[in-house]
């Protein structure tokens, strides 16, 4: 047998038994088997380089540790959360919505376990997988794939006849590699990890492919995007395509004839779900056919079409040691309870927030009292009951705080307000916390601003606020500790780039009370400039679509206080020259509602709805008798049969660039 072949027949024998042994738990050979012909393999591709391949299961082990950060992935679609139940009461609603909705009696559901760990984009590309990226925010997420290689459940290579596949899942770590992680890293004296969802996220962000292939990562497929132009009518359909082509799936879930059938499997499930061998927060229930999902449509962040049922939060009692005071960017000082630590759901839990000093007075929390904490939705701890037959003698109201804990300025309460602030704009705490808001992706994205480094920079005195930032010299940070010349050009590069930031950026990135990306992308289409809207009255702010007279008043005293005025001038002065361009530039669909359903040739989903916007118009999801036009590309589907019942105008693609004037 020529090298070559041996190469390939080896390649092939390892990947059936990796599908084996981590989809079917069937496997045929031993560890000690599967590794000796790893070995092989590994020895004849370093003898014959020219036979390299990066989905070769040798790739699996992991490759050399990455420099530089990730890439960023364009999700499209978005990668949408789904809508949370957390009672039977609330999962009926959105069962009477969906069959309001589509004009039916009963609805044929999908339902399935919803696996607690990281939501992934997978790409493949003639059949070999080419791209791995994290959900991120929905729409820009991490490119993951010299990681995701590693993951061994997950096919390198596919059985498909299809050139372009892209699928949706989740990688997790199951509870035994979870426990054996812990172990791992409490013998090397390092810090434990929370929980198995914490562990698959971090791993992925991992710099070093290695360590991540020694996390042990598993993972379930559970949506298929697109495998070239084929339609299923389902989504079990769905689930039969991606098993013939060799993806691991979810081991429990099924079709079923109604909501009634759906509970049966929610309540068998909620017996079984501690015995599985990986962790679940619940069901997720979908709208089988996938017609009737295109008809039930979606909102900006969520299908309508699905809903994840979630059990009730595991809970533990435990005893109050301190309630501790942190203040936020805003000011906003925030108690939080600690107390003695208690394993809920397998996470060890020490402390949980008390949000504001009005939920400390209406549950009446205090330093030694026995209270019951659970954590909501089985990831944020919450303080629920608080047993007031077991407090002991002596203890005392939390006192309402009069000074910031962190700069010892008096505090202030704003009118209609229940947050108790610091106001004081040089507080350590404030600084460092709009520092970090400052540099953050969503706001003015500077590569390497973490809280370490901002902490590090404020000890050594070499910024004082987020206009300081572009006084900074790369030498200077160079000295730091840990840091050197690489990561100092890294952040200086992050500083200089974010000068040209979108002006919506820079407004959010200040940090206006109140005003959020929303809001400040109406006001960078409003005002076109931050002098403008430094300038700008009350009564111009509250004509602002969608600004109401509590976001104008933060507005208006954001810019009376004159530290924060100097801030900006002084970062305008430094080279800061927010750049903008008005999504709205035509008006040719002003006041008009469009739908875009099925497949256009020549722009994705999300450039014809930013066509639309240019141009005045309000992109839908859903066609309504309020909607304008339809755009309808191949396959269009149910959308194009409801605009037809409705009246509504349907254009083709040419048409409708014809309509704006892009003919």
């Amino acid at each position: 047998m020529t090298p070559k072949k041996e190469i390939e027949k080896l390649r092939a024998e390892l990947e059936r038994h990796n599908r084996l042994y981590y989809q079917e738990a069937a496997p045929e050979i031993s560890d000690f088997e599967f590794d000796q012909r790893l070995k092989r393999l590994q020895e004849l591709e370093a003898a014959h380089p020219e036979f390299a391949d990066a989905n070769s299961p040798t790739q699996r082990i992991g490759g050399a540790p990455m420099t530089g950060d990730f890439a960023t992935v364009i999700h499209e679609p978005p990668m949408l959360s789904i809508e949370n139940a957390y009672t039977l009461e609330e999962l009926h609603e959105w069962d009477a919505r969906v069959k309001k909705g589509l004009g039916v009696d009963e609805v044929e559901y999908e339902a399935e376990l919803k696996i607690d760990g990281v939501s992934i984009d997978l790409l493949y590309e003639n059949g070999a997988l080419s791209r791995a990226a994290t959900r991120g925010d929905g729409v820009r997420g991490d490119d993951v794939t010299v990681n995701v290689r590693t993951v061994r459940a997950l096919p390198l290579k596919i059985d498909t006849k299809y050139k372009r596949v892209e699928v949706r899942g989740e990688i997790y770590i199951s509870a035994a590699d979870f426990k054996i992680l812990n172990d791992q890293l409490e013998e090397a004296g390092q810090p434990v990890l929370a929980n198995p969802r914490n562990a698959a996220a971090g791993s992925l962000r991992q710099k070093d492919p290695k360590l991540v292939a020694q996390r042990r990562l598993s993972a379930f497929v559970y949506h298929l995007v697109a495998a070239d132009d084929v339609r299923v009518t389902s989504q079990s359909e769905a689930y039969e395509l991606l098993a013939k082509m060799g993806f691991p799936l979810n081991p429990k879930r099924g079709v079923f004839a109604n909501l009634t059938e759906v509970e049966t499997f929610i309540e068998t499930i909620r017996e079984q779900r501690h015995d599985l061998t990986f962790d679940i927060d619940g069901i997720v229930i979908k709208v089988n056919r996938r017609a009737q999902q295109q008809e039930v449509g979606a909102t900006s962040k969520a299908p309508r079409w699905a809903i994840a049922f979630k059990y009730p939060p595991e809970a533990a009692e435990t005893v109050v040691r301190a309630i501790n005071l942190y203040v936020g960017r805003t000011g906003a000082v925030t108690p939080v309870a600690e107390f003695d630590p208690v394993h809920i759901g397998g996470t060890k839990v020490v402390n949980a927030s008390l949000h504001n000093f009005d939920e400390v007075a209406r549950k009446d929390v205090r330093v030694g009292d026995a209270i019951v904490v659970e954590k909501g939705g089985d990831i944020i701890p919450k303080v629920v009951d608080v047993l007031i037959a077991k407090r002991p003698a002596g203890t005392e109201p939390v006192p309402l705080p009069t000074e910031c804990p962190a700069c010892h300025e008096p505090t202030h309460r704003f009118e209609g307000e229940v947050a108790i602030r610091c106001i004081n704009q040089g507080c350590p705490a404030i600084v460092r916390e709009s520092l970090f808001h400052f540099g953050a992706r969503k706001a003015m994205d500077i590569e390497g601003l973490g809280y370490q480094t901002i902490t590090q920079l404020l000890d050594a005195n070499l910024i004082t606020d987020y206009a300081s930032l572009y006084e900074l010299r790369e030498e200077d940070v160079a000295k730091l500790p840990g840091k050197g010349e690489l990561s100092a050009r890294k952040l200086a590069e992050g500083i200089e780039k974010s000068k040209t930031a979108e002006l919506s950026r820079v407004i959010f990135a200040i940090g206006i009370r109140m005003v959020g990306e929303r809001a400040a992308k109406l006001l960078a289409n409003r005002f076109g400039s931050i002098e403008a809207l430094m300038n700008a009255t009350t009564e111009e702010l509250v004509e602002v679509a969608e600004i109401g007279p509590k976001v104008a008043e933060a507005i208006t005293f954001y810019f009376s206080v004159p530290a924060n005025r100097e801030r900006i001038e002084k970062m305008l002065r430094l080279g800061v020259a927010p750049r903008h361009v008005s999504a709205v530039t035509g008006d040719r669909l002003a006041g008009k509602t469009l739908v875009v359903t099925g497949t256009l040739s020549r722009y994705s989903r999300d450039e014809i709805h930013k066509l639309i916007e240019r141009e005045g118009g309000k992109p839908s999801g859903s066609v309504s008798a309020k909607t304008s036009y339809l755009v309808a590309g191949e396959a269009a589907g149910s959308k194009l049969e409801k605009a037809k019942s409705l009246n509504v105008l349907v254009l083709t693609e040419d048409e409708f660039l014809a309509l704006i004037g892009d003919a």
